[in-house]
């Protein structure tokens, strides 16, 4: 018996729906073998009879899914403190899970957690660090609530209702319009165009340098990595171009410090010598501000607030979440 739907019976659900009962039942496990058409029409015949698919039993519990990237990091760790923070004040539990998949994965190889596989045990699903279309489509199918970092996701998602953004394209385009108020003419742009997160704030910058009437100077090593090594080897390569960079505009803070190193190590400094400037105001732009760079910022904690409510209404926002704290340099 259905607690919100007495005397229908999950027998008379599948007779409205024309499908058998064992469609229905594989329905509301969550299967992914029923069909998008055949789901449907049994969410119109439920709703006609006023049946709860869920049971009357409802999870408390929202996993947070960290894919493809280190426990601690900066960036998606404000995200989880945000998340939880929200939660906590909704009366739900927050469960971290950490993921690791090819995002060359199609979904129909991927293989979920277990326990997301159950939406009587989780509710739904805060997705962060690097994610592929094919696992939003894959929960999708599975009919598992999802909010996503769409920053950092692969792939064309045609589903954008539990997409939270934060403004790569604002922030980067003012961050180098802040360097060109320095007096700055050549500026030089750190970041591999393998990661899309990387791409939106190249196009931003090339944006702003066009804007100016300045020519693009960008050091691409066309490699899927990125971090202080990269940002010593790019910056260090375009210090002997002719004539070298004033400034870096740094596609992340990690990025940053490695250009700050690089500038070091070439007998330079910062910002006497170069200017510097990161993106996301992480724990490494910290020690780089003391040295004098500067670092981009979003605020993190509001967007894992942001992804949680959105995952909760089944609504997309776009916000911008984006400012930047300079230094003298």
């Amino acid at each position: 018996m259905n607690d919100k739907s007495p005397g229908i019976r999950l027998g008379d659900l599948a007779r409205e729906a024309k499908v058998s009962a064992a469609t229905v039942s594989r329905f509301m496990g969550g299967s992914a073998e029923v069909s998008p058409e055949t789901s449907k029409r049994i969410i119109r015949a439920a709703k006609l009879l006023g049946f709860d698919l869920g049971g009357g039993k409802k999870s408390r519990i929202i996993a947070f899914l960290l894919s493809n990237r280190g426990v601690l990091h900066t960036l998606h760790s404000s995200i989880l403190i945000g998340a939880h923070n929200y939660c906590a004040e909704h009366n739900y539990g927050v469960l971290f899970l950490s993921f690791k998949y090819l995002l060359c994965t199609p979904s129909g190889e991927l293989e979920l957690p277990e326990i997301l596989q159950n939406k009587q045990t989780v509710a739904g699903v805060i997705l962060a660090g690097a994610n592929s279309e094919s696992l939003l489509h894959l929960l999708s199918k599975r009919r598992m609530p999802w909010a996503a970092l769409g920053n950092n996701v692969f792939g064309d998602v045609q589903d954008q209702a539990g997409m939270v953004y934060f403004d790569d394209f604002g922030g980067a385009y003012d961050l180098t319009r802040y360097l060109q108020s320095l007096g700055h003419r050549h500026i030089g742009f750190i970041g591999s165009q393998s990661f899309p997160w990387y791409v939106r704030r190249y196009e931003a910058y090339e944006r702003a340098m066009k804007d100016a009437g300045l020519a693009v100077r960008c050091c691409d090593l066309n490699v899927l990595q990125s971090g202080g090594e990269m940002g010593y080897l790019a910056t260090k390569l375009m210090l002997q171009e002719s004539p070298p960079p004033t400034a870096f505009f740094a596609a992340d803070d990690a990025l940053a410090g490695g250009a700050y190193k690089a500038i070091r190590d070439s007998g330079l400094s910062v910002p006497e010598d170069i200017s510097v400037v990161g993106f996301n105001d992480s724990i490494e732009a910290s020690s780089a501000r003391r040295e004098g760079a500067s670092s981009g910022w979003q605020s993190n904690g509001r967007c894992g607030k942001t992804g949680t409510r959105e995952k909760q209404r089944g609504l997309g926002t776009q916000e911008r979440l984006f400012g930047y704290s300079p230094s003298s340099g």
